[in-house]
């Protein structure tokens, strides 16, 4: 029997997720709990699971769609539900009976390949499938698009839906080179891409069919265009002139996780004003320290970075510091204290920067904020983190160091009220007692929220943190 699933909600409250890619084809079998599609949400990039056992009957979107929670996703054939349902009653056992049909006259054909049909007009019921049992190839589109015989009807039937041009029109057209000037064009996808290397608009291209009572342009036609209106700029000019190439451009979707991070971006840029101060720790002891722990930590099999120190210092200064722990209510006119040190770290990945949580870290040893630290990261860069795991941060630390540069204006991730940037170590001069030496240097960039904290409370938070990372002894009072 044909189960219909459809999109659950994969995030908490999502109403939305662009399918990145189908883990199955139709026609494969998949058990409960097996993954079918990974989808990328505002939140985070998940694995959708089969809610049954039974083999996929059809998968009703292609990759890059974006896909409303709700919607029909995929359509199952489970084993054995069709007697079962039968018994239920004679008008029941109807039902069973009509899907059963349908599924066994269903079409094969995999999202990439639907999707090329949608855009040559093809019905794909009308295609014989040259594929692993019966399945439609983007071959057989193409076929069945040119009036070949890998459809399975009479090519004067498959090519009905396709009206052929005056010839007189056409070839006044395509030798005067008049641009069509049309609204909508009909052509396949490696068409518009030879289009746009050539810098042509496709809807000027002089159309040979009409497909569903749309214009069909094909390659060459877009070839011979721009031929033309090359041979009518030189005819014209009547001397050679140097021809340039347009570079043109590439574009890719602007959703899913990038927009989320583009909205959360602007609003706090143009709801906090922010401010930043900049300043620099010496932090040779650091260095220091933290080489000598670092072969102790790989012994227990965890990577000891900067880091968990930093994030231990932030606390102990925002202890003393609560203002910067806390976030701007202004519908009930109230600052947020948080008593919770829940630290955030930036995290640089394919899908743009995200913000996994390190919770209660001022309750944890360095080693256990380390190896939580490193996981997050980790599922991040992968992007399998969990929403859960980027949620409930109360102040953030960002490494842009880790790229270069030394400063920065970090943006705040509101509603928190504070953002600290770390730039690269590295050793800079020092003056000291009138002589300057070389010294381990790391550059710090502060941006508070100016609504809720005084430039005066910013400077001191960062000549704490600093005093703690240039004398690292003192965490141990922590």
């Amino acid at each position: 029997m044909a189960r219909e699933f459809t999109l659950p909600d994969v995030g908490e409250g999502v109403a939305e997720g662009e399918l990145v890619r189908w883990l199955v084809d139709e026609g494969d079998t998949v058990t409960e709990d097996q993954p079918v599609a990974e989808v990328e949400t505002d939140k985070a990039q998940v694995e959708v699971p089969a809610p049954v056992d039974g083999t996929v009957q059809e998968l009703h979107w292609a990759e890059g769609d974006v896909v409303p929670v709700g919607d029909l996703f995929v359509t199952f054939d489970v084993d054995g539900e069709a007697s079962a349902t039968a018994d239920d009653g004679d008008e029941s056992g109807d039902e069973a009976a009509s899907a059963t049909s349908e599924a066994s006259g269903r079409t094969f054909a995999p999202p990439s390949v639907r999707t090329l049909a949608r855009e040559l007009g093809v019905d794909l019921d009308s295609v014989e499938g040259s594929g692993p049992s019966g399945r439609i190839t983007d071959g057989d589109v193409r076929a069945a698009a040119e009036g070949g015989e890998d459809t399975t009807e009479p090519a004067t039937e498959s090519t009905s839906a396709t009206e052929r041009v005056d010839e007189d029109d056409t070839a006044a057209s395509a030798g005067s080179q008049e641009p069509a000037g049309r609204e909508k064009t009909l052509a396949a996808p490696a068409t518009r891409g030879v289009a746009r290397e050539l810098g042509v608009d496709i809807n000027d291209v002089p159309a040979v069919e009409q497909r569903d009572g749309e214009a069909f342009v094909t390659a060459e036609a877009v070839q011979a265009y721009a031929e033309g209106g090359q041979a009518a700029q030189g005819e014209a000019g009547g001397a050679a002139t140097r021809e340039f190439v347009a570079g043109g451009e590439t574009t890719e979707p602007y959703r899913g996780i990038r927009r989320t991070i583009g909205e959360q971006m602007a609003e706090s840029k143009y709801t906090a004003p922010h401010v930043t101060h900049h300043d620099t720790a010496v932090i040779d002891s650091l260095v220091e320290t933290r080489s000598k722990l670092k072969a102790r930590a790989e012994a227990e099999d965890v990577k000891l970075t900067y880091m968990p120190f930093v994030m231990k210092a932030v606390v102990a200064a925002l202890k003393e510091f609560p203002v910067l722990n806390s976030e701007l209510r202004e519908d009930d006119e109230e600052i947020a204290l948080k008593q919770d040190y829940n630290i955030g770290v930036a995290v640089a990945t394919d899908a743009g920067l995200m913000v996994p949580v390190v919770e209660h870290v001022d309750q944890k040893s360095m080693l256990e904020i380390s190896t939580e630290m490193n996981d997050l990261v980790e599922q991040a860069r992968e992007r399998s983190i969990a929403p859960a795991d980027m949620d409930g941060g109360t102040f953030t630390i960002t490494n842009f160091g880790a790229i270069g540069g030394e400063y920065a204006t970090p943006i705040i991730n509101y509603p928190e009220t504070a953002i600290l940037g770390l730039g690269a170590i590295d050793e800079r001069p020092v003056a000291e007692d009138g002589d300057v030496r070389a010294a381990q240097t790391l550059p710090l960039s502060l941006s508070i929220d100016h609504r809720v904290i005084d430039g005066a409370e910013a400077a001191q938070f960062t000549n704490r943190v600093m005093e703690y990372l240039t004398d690292p002894e003192l965490l141990l009072l922590e």
